[in-house]
């Protein structure tokens, strides 16, 4: 009897140490993250031999070079504006045309606790790195790189480069690029799913079938310096009219709002009756938008719902967006307060606009876009200052309604 259970508990302790060593042999989501961001992994990680390699320690070496300068040169700065001008946050943030960018995300709005990024780039995959072919690693590093060459250069992704580099390599998709953000961003992951949204906003997670029109994503879960869980969701979809009629997207963004939201370098699209319904989605689903002028145009905000934090220098669109000038920008701005950052298609500092737009308390209603074409010039109005609501306290700030 005796011996037999002695050859029991070998047998369990040989088990025990077969699973462990199989663990140990599966690369966590957040060591594949930190590896992919230029970090360190775990000591007992099966990625921990490949940073021996010269070409992870260039791209540790290139990131951490890249990522310093961004800090100093933007993301500290955005951080200290939000934190004087946003006072009390919306525990939901939506960024639709975000592309992969939890970064820009996660600085202007940290205190959220779910983000939710829309865009039309897929969402692909992370393999095992361990099982890349011998000497690939190196290039699939170098890939990642590129992929994000335009947003550490200029805050923001340049639509058409992305496509070409979010397919072209074993390790493609926004996901890699979202697993560097969080990664740098300090965030430890701790579980990543693959999900679906079927045309009524039910979320299926694996093999459920969502039927037709499925808007495929994937949900992060991840955890800051304060161990709080937080959760990350990037959609593949169509946000023009079609898609965002025919899909279940807002309708699964309604659930979690209201919000505030954050449109930056959005290739004017909004601009566009082919994207009425997602503008219109977010005036009545918003808290507070911050944009720049590639946002919403400031004719379709209700007049009197909205207040007005404008900051910074409106110079007008850039040449790749002729037509897209604002004769109520230029006029909002000329009471700007200055920041010392830049964001945007006019990423440099002194060219960049910023605009908090804060919906009125008490005003929840549909949106009551006024009778201009955003593509014309609009009359010029008049301004009235008023105090910042409670929500968005700073002192020095000026607000503005249109009448």
């Amino acid at each position: 009897m005796f011996r037999s259970m002695r050859i029991a508990a070998v047998v369990l302790a040989l088990m025990a140490a077969a699973v462990s060593s199989a663990r140990a042999a599966e690369a966590t989501f957040d060591d594949t993250a930190r590896f992919l961001a230029g970090m360190q992994p775990s000591a007992d990680s099966p990625l921990t031999p490949l940073t021996k390699e010269p070409g992870w320690q260039r791209h540790a070496k290139f990131f951490d070079g890249a990522f310093a300068q961004l800090e100093q040169r933007q993301l500290s700065k955005i951080r200290t504006w939000s934190d004087v001008n946003l006072a009390a946050p919306r525990p939901t943030m939506f960024y639709l045309f975000s592309g992969p960018d939890f970064l820009y995300a996660n600085t202007f709005y940290s205190k959220a606790s779910t983000y939710v990024l829309g865009a039309l780039e897929p969402v692909g995959a992370v393999p095992d790195l361990t099982r890349l072919p011998r000497g690939s690693v190196g290039a699939a590093l170098y890939n990642v790189e590129h992929s994000l060459g335009s947003i550490l250069s200029f805050s923001f992704f340049i639509t058409k480069q992305m496509k070409v580099d979010l397919r072209a390599n074993q390790v493609n998709g926004t996901l890699p690029i979202l697993y560097v953000f969080l990664a740098r961003s300090g965030k430890t992951i701790r579980n990543v799913e693959m999900i679906a949204l079927d045309d009524k906003g039910g979320l299926h997670v694996g093999d459920d079938n969502p039927g037709r029109n499925a808007v495929r994503g994937v949900r992060i879960t991840f955890a800051g310096g304060d161990g709080e869980a937080r959760t990350l969701y990037y959609f593949s979809t169509d946000l023009s009219n079609a898609g965002a009629r025919n899909t279940g997207f807002l309708k699964f963004c309604e659930t979690l709002g209201p919000g505030n939201s954050l449109l930056k370098s959005a290739s004017y699209l909004l601009h566009k009756s082919d994207f009425a319904v997602a503008r219109d989605w977010l005036l009545a689903n918003s808290a507070t938008i911050i944009q720049d002028d590639s946002g919403i145009p400031l004719a379709n905000y209700g007049a009197r719902q909205w207040r007005f934090f404008p900051f910074g220098r409106y110079l007008g669109p850039i040449g790749e967006f002729p037509g897209r000038y604002q004769e109520r920008y230029a006029e909002l701005f000329t009471r700007a307060q200055p920041i010392d950052f830049g964001v945007g298609y006019r990423w440099r500092m002194h060219e960049s606009n910023l605009l908090l737009s804060v919906r009125v308390p008490g005003s929840e209603s549909a949106p009551a876009p006024e009778t201009v074409s955003s593509a014309e010039p609009a009359p010029k109005p008049r301004t009235k200052r008023l105090r910042p609501p409670e929500s968005v306290p700073p002192s020095s700030g000026r607000s503005f309604w249109f009448r």
